[in-house]
């Protein structure tokens, strides 16, 4: 069996011009980086202003297990699969990180016949965004500790500062450091790194709307407070307009195409358990006015990256999506019915039907929460049996669902063609989003609402010290912002190890963190890693480079 870098090397793709001609972008727009790849300039959203937006479809899933579930396969899929039938699709996905692609999870491309390329481009520092928000990050952390050493007349408590380094890359190593050891270095204090896609500037790169929001929300990033409990933000350090310099470019969305040729804006990637797990703003609204569906999938679960899609991201761009595609596979079903992981390939009908109660959460969950149209997609594995596929399409039609099998890792687009009808006849059903809480519910409302409604618990519990900082959010004119869960992706819960539907549980609020520029609060649960480590064998020992250049080993 090929890998997926052996069946992405044998594709002849085409000119990256060829893609945003078929994608209906003119030439003037384009600005190459190579034969397959391009930035599409601003402008081109300014100038097709009055042009009607395309239909947008969210790809979403089950709670996931460390296993995968080929969300991104079947989106892509699903982009190939409407072309197949006749329809102009065109994707909008996150860029992947750096460090799971060295780490456990490997890249963010897709697999088998359902991927975006160039594969190896994508995964590794696509047109150098990442290392631009790492940049502008890493400036603002520098221009702080530098205010401080310089005297600091903005009189800033050196134990207050928020800010961290970032790096995309997994190094426990960095977690929690100690800066500024060392004769005239500068002020000693306790710091730590966050992976890059963890960042509050990765935050506000996908969400800014256009180059001069990007300034703005850069500079009301809040680096500390003074001693006298005042905040300090970037713009106070004058900070934004360099910030703003080094992103410029990276602010424009990636144009790349899938293997069978299907346009794919790649741009922006925030963790979904960490952050709000979308693809840039602008390159959504890019791909809604050069195609009549736009695919784009959230991070994780649709307890994650569904939920903050919706509610964070839909609200700040004025979105409203047409359908959501619910992805499923039978061993996670197996998984969440509690099947250990290495008895997943033996068949367990019984298994799948008692883990379909997460399935059905989810379900419910986009139907009653969010009111919107769903179809539940089966992604397809050689060990999945006929009963056990009957039984999970049994417990969908339950809840009034229709769920197709999905085969888009083996044959592409022609894998994806009876869930890409599907899709175009929920899109011409009406819809009208909803959202989990209002805005003008307090912070504590909020998170309640989100707890109960989408994950299914019962009480939330806060932290000493947390509702200070609850109150501290409110001062600072933050009480009507969305919030952001920091929560394991692998349970509705705040226990990883609570698998299925847990219900009328306990949620603790452990800390918060206000997102100023990002225009949210991050709500932090249980234990989340705001920079990962490497896992005791990982992929870049397998990861090497031919004596022609050609990189192997990328999975």
């Amino acid at each position: 069996m090929r890998s997926d870098i052996e069946i992405a090397d044998s594709v002849v793709l085409s000119n990256i011009g060829d893609i945003a001609e078929k994608a209906g972008i003119e030439e003037k727009y384009v600005e190459n980086y190579g034969r397959y790849k391009a930035k599409i300039d601003l402008s081109y959203l300014s100038d097709n202003k009055e042009k009607k937006d395309g239909r947008l479809i969210l790809v979403t899933a089950i709670t996931p297990t460390p296993l995968g579930e080929g969300k991104t396969t079947t989106t892509i899929g699903l982009g190939d699969g409407l072309r197949k039938i006749g329809k102009k699709s065109v994707l909008a996905l996150r860029e992947p990180s750096m460090g799971p692609v060295f780490g456990v999870k490997g890249g963010a491309t897709g697999g088998g016949m359902a991927q975006v390329a160039p594969m190896a481009d994508i995964n590794l520092h696509f047109n150098g965004d990442f290392h631009a928000i790492e940049g502008a990050n890493n400036l603002l952390c520098a221009m702080v500790d530098n205010h401080i050493f310089q005297g600091n007349a903005l009189n800033i408590d050196p134990s207050s500062i928020s800010i961290r380094r970032a790096m995309d890359m997994n190094d426990r190593e960095l977690r929690h450091i100690v800066a500024g050891l060392g004769a005239k270095n500068g002020v000693v204090r306790e710091d730590g790194f966050d992976i890059t896609v963890a960042s509050e500037v990765m935050a506000v790169f996908c969400l800014s709307s256009s180059l001069m929001d990007l300034k703005e929300r850069l500079g009301r990033i809040i680096v500390g407070y003074t001693y006298s409990g005042e905040m300090v933000t970037a713009k106070d350090l004058k900070a934004e307009g360099a910030m703003t310099a080094i992103l410029k470019d990276a602010l424009k969305p990636n144009l790349v195409q899938t293997l069978e040729g299907t346009p794919a804006f790649i741009h922006g990637g925030p963790f979904a358990n960490i952050a709000h797990g979308c693809n840039s703003i602008l390159a959504t609204k890019m791909a809604l006015k050069t195609g009549d569906y736009v695919v784009t999938e959230a991070g994780f679960g649709g307890d994650l990256g569904a939920e903050k899609f919706f509610d964070i991201k839909c609200r700040t761009a004025s979105l409203k999506p047409d359908a959501v595609v619910l992805v499923a596979t039978v061993r996670a079903l197996k998984m969440h019915g509690g099947v250990k992981k290495q008895d997943l390939s033996i068949p367990n009908p019984e298994a799948v039907a008692a883990g379909c109660v997460n399935l059905k959460r989810h379900i419910n969950n986009i139907k009653s929460v969010f009111s919107l149209p769903v179809v539940v997609a089966l992604n397809n594995f050689i060990t999945d049996t006929e009963e056990e596929v009957l039984e999970v399409k049994k417990r969908v039609e339950e809840e009034g669902v229709d769920m197709v099998v999905s085969k888009a890792w083996e044959k592409g687009g022609d894998g994806s063609i009876e869930l890409a009808e599907k899709v175009v006849e929920l899109t011409e059903k009406p819809s009208e989003l909803s959202f989990s809480y209002d805005l003008s519910d307090t912070i504590e409302e909020k998170i309640k609402k989100v707890v109960t409604k989408v994950y299914g618990g019962a009480k939330v519990t806060f932290a000493q010290g947390v509702k200070t900082k609850i109150k501290k959010a409110v001062e600072i004119g933050m009480g009507n912002a969305p919030i952001c869960m920091a929560k394991t992706q692998y349970s509705f819960s705040d226990d990883p190890k609570k698998l299925g539907a847990p219900d009328l549980f306990t949620l603790t609020v452990r800390d918060i963190r206000i997102s100023r520029g990002a225009g949210f609060i991050v709500v932090f649960t249980g234990e989340i890693m705001t920079m990962p480590g490497l896992p005791k064998e990982s992929q870049a020992e397998k990861i090497d480079v031919t004596e022609d250049g050609r990189i192997v080993g990328l999975m």
